[in-house]
């Protein structure tokens, strides 16, 4: 099918790449021309695991273009996938600006028939608002708009394989029609019958993922009420391990004991300083907004959000109690984006960490394996090493903020050898409390007892 994606950040770019992977021909446009010139020289502006490549193979193969002509892409399409962003505005709605920009344009442009697919996490009830936008601007013309919801599950790190082996596709439709389309587009994915480059090979015959048809309402509904429970998760761990760390528990035990129950499940039970990235937080205030304009209660995300925003507070109170003085040390923070495996640092704990500690005086120095580039441009003061033995040179302490793998293989003899004072902050649990104190350091995470720790006594 001809397709047309409109917006070529993370959500766009991978979806326009991956379903080019599936045989289709998809024009990718983007109103930041620098980001379509990047794209256009064979370079991606974001790091995503395997994504570079199925982007240059059907870039070589014709099934992937870049544009900036925004006509031209609209032109070009049967279908069209809006993935431009719904960042928070200042009160914690979605900034649905661009949206109503792409709709007013696809109105205007189209002289075919269009089904345009609502890619871009959008609250409830957009889907509506966009059906009369593309009426109105779309008058007098004799040909018909059909529009969707189908929203995207991908993870960053993992997205490209999350596009291809997806556990469901959620489609809100309100007709037949549309929902033939989609399908037709997601045929490959729902029968698993292609060549797949996350497996290098032939896709595993495991279970095809769940095709669900909804209303357009509830697709939209389903996207914001899954990040908003996977918040809930992460907070609560959270709320759990500071507890845990009081009674001399171990967060990482009860978290695996509470999550064998099958009703609750094991997925984001680990604590640390909280969740980051672009969706939770801003889709978990637009949520909440979104309810308290309806007038239903929606205190328990309050506090989830709450809770998320005073971890890194409570990260640099613990370092402060190690310390006891935060003025004139040197502190390596090893991690700047928000998660390992991409180079994302929007809403990243690490910026208030930074932040926080440069505000006490405290001499910054941090590395992060994909972000640094992004991290000069935000923070073009910080000072930034060259990798992480540089970031632990003389340092009084060293964070670690992401969980990188190749952290967990630092030769941490090395580590200790060049640090002023052995001492590590683990804000991530990535590392054994028992090896890290064989080795000499004073070592603490979050809600795991110190090695060699005594179980505090309750007293009567």
């Amino acid at each position: 099918m001809r397709i047309s994606v409109i917006g070529a950040g993370y959500v766009g770019l991978v979806t326009g790449a991956c379903l080019a992977e599936l045989g289709h021909t998809v024009l990718c446009t983007d109103n930041d021309a620098t980001k379509i010139g990047i794209l256009e020289c064979g370079k991606l502006p974001i790091f995503e695991p395997g994504l570079e490549s199925i982007v240059a193979k059907n870039r070589k193969n014709g099934h992937l273009s870049f544009s900036a002509e925004l006509a031209k892409a609209v032109a070009g399409g049967d279908v069209i996938f809006i993935c431009v962003g719904t960042p928070p505005l200042p009160n914690g709605d979605a900034d649905l600006s661009s949206i109503d920009r792409v709709a007013q344009m696809i109105a205007a442009e189209s002289e075919s028939d269009k089904l345009v697919v609502e890619k871009s996490t959008v609250p409830a009830q957009t889907g509506q608002q966009l059906k009369r936008v593309l009426e109105i601007y779309g008058r007098g013309k004799t040909i018909r708009f059909r529009v969707a919801s189908n929203p995207e599950f991908l993870r960053e790190g993992t997205a490209v394989g999350d596009f291809l082996h997806p556990d469901r596709i959620v489609v809100g439709v309100d007709d037949e029609t549309a929902e033939k389309q989609l399908r037709k587009i997601y045929r490959p994915v729902l029968e698993q019958g292609f060549d797949c480059p996350v497996h290098n090979g032939s896709c595993p015959r495991g279970n095809p993922p769940a095709w669900l048809v909804t209303t357009i309402n509830s697709a939209e509904l389903i996207k914001h009420a899954s990040n908003s429970f996977l918040a809930i998760k992460i907070s609560y761990a959270n709320m759990v391990s500071d507890l845990a760390e009081k009674l001399g528990a171990n967060v990482e035990e009860v978290m695996h004991g509470v999550g064998l129950d099958p009703r609750i499940g094991a997925h984001f039970f680990k604590p640390g300083l909280g969740f980051g990235g672009f969706c939770l937080p801003k889709d978990l205030q637009a949520f909440v907004r979104l309810a308290e304009r309806h007038g239903v209660d929606f205190s328990m995300l309050r506090e989830a959000e709450r809770i998320n925003h005073h971890r890194v507070e409570g990260f640099v109170e613990k370092l402060r109690h190690s310390l006891w003085v935060l003025k004139g040390k040197k502190i390596g923070v090893l991690g700047l984006a928000f998660k390992a495996n991409t180079d994302d640092i929007r809403f990243a704990p690490s910026i208030e960490l930074i932040k926080q500690l440069q505000h006490e005086g405290v001499d910054v120095i941090a590395y992060d394996p994909q972000a640094m580039e992004k991290i000069h441009v935000r923070l073009p003061e910080l000072n930034c090493a060259l990798n992480a033995y540089e970031a632990a040179q003389g340092a009084d302490a060293l964070l670690i903020v992401t969980e990188w793998p190749e952290f967990q293989r630092l030769d941490w003899k090395r580590v200790h050898q060049g640090m002023a004072r052995p001492l590590v902050l683990d804000g991530r649990n990535l590392l054994s409390a028992e090896e890290m104190s064989a080795l000499g350091f004073e070592y603490e995470s979050i809600g795991r007892p110190r090695a060699g720790q005594a179980i505090p006594t309750a007293l009567a």
